[in-house]
């Protein structure tokens, strides 16, 4: 090796790491935690208006929907499809009776969202959102999109307890 090149080895600087993805930045391929259990993430529906993100987690044959969204904090939230149905998006009512627990509605917001991977909407496009809260702190969240009704049921997820732990 010449003295030019031990030289210059010397005196360039090494590449700064590569920043770790962020949750709201993971997309299909990555794996996180999430309160000890550890899911890859196969799908990704983002609405950039709202800084937020829900990414379809699979772990084995379970599928489950991670809700993350930016604001003065940040929020997670895990959810499991259930069955129901509703009939039209302007009927969706302001208190959702499901098995005996009673969700009252805190918001409800539109706006367009990109996907990638597998998630329960095929493509990108408009989306309205219902988001409930129970007494008993549990969540519902209620999507239409592509004239079809989404719902989900889960509850709020601690910082502490998400972790990424290999992004691609």
């Amino acid at each position: 090796m010449s003295v030019w090149k031990r030289i210059k080895g010397i005196l360039t600087k090494p590449e700064p790491p590569q920043a770790e993805k962020t949750m709201l930045e993971l997309a299909p391929g990555d794996i996180c935690e999430v309160s000890l259990v550890t899911y890859e993430v196969v799908g990704r529906v983002q609405n950039r208006a709202r800084n937020a993100v829900v990414l379809t987690l699979q772990d084995g044959t379970a599928f489950r929907y991670l809700h993350i969204e930016e604001r003065e904090l940040t929020r997670y939230a895990l959810y499991t499809p259930i069955d129901g149905r509703l009939d039209a998006p302007d009927e969706v009512p302001t208190l959702l009776d499901l098995d005996g627990r009673a969700y009252h509605l805190e918001e409800e917001y539109g706006g367009m969202v990109s996907t990638a991977g597998r998630t329960p909407y095929g493509q990108a496009g408009e989306q309205l959102v219902w988001q409930y809260q129970s007494d008993d702190n549990m969540l519902l969240r209620v999507e239409w999109q592509d004239r079809r009704f989404t719902l989900y049921e889960g509850e709020s997820i601690l910082p502490a307890d998400i972790k990424v732990i290999r992004s691609s």
